[in-house]
């Protein structure tokens, strides 16, 4: 977007960066910016607006135990078949994230449930069950 709005304001000639800031609402500097990546042919890679490697590190860079926690704290309330790629919690996000906070690791429900499937979870309802609703006679009963 920045060099769409430097070519606009190098297309105005002089004055064209203040003008074109009014109109965009970005910054001067950021129009700059745009420009000097014009004048040096920086170009995004196809299919990206900034380069690879842009933006904040995952938080597993930064906290490397924290996969290893989730895991130890998920274990005992995992469900399914251990052979099949996919397993279940019924652990809430909000429960887990606030257990990894007491443990010292900071992150946020969004980011647990990222890490659950990045470890083959998946988060499964809470169901109620009817145990115990049969009578022990109960085939008794139609015979």
């Amino acid at each position: 977007m920045r060099r769409y709005v430097a070519m606009e304001a190098q297309a105005m000639g002089h004055g064209g960066v203040s003008a074109m800031a009014r109109v965009s609402g970005m910054a001067r500097s950021t129009i700059y910016r745009g420009l000097s990546d014009i004048q040096a042919g920086v170009i995004a890679p196809p299919g990206r607006v900034r380069r690879p490697g842009g933006g904040r590190k995952r938080k597993t860079v930064h906290d490397p135990t924290l996969l290893v926690e989730l895991k130890r704290l998920v274990e005992p309330a995992t469900r399914g078949d251990p052979t099949r790629p996919l397993l279940w919690t019924s652990k809430s996000l909000r429960n887990l994230a606030r257990e990894l906070a007491r443990q010292g690791h900071q992150v946020c429900p969004r980011v647990v449930g990222e890490l659950l499937r990045q470890l083959g979870y998946s988060r499964q309802a809470n169901r109620k069950t009817k145990e115990g609703g049969q009578h022990i006679d109960r085939d008794a009963q139609f015979h």
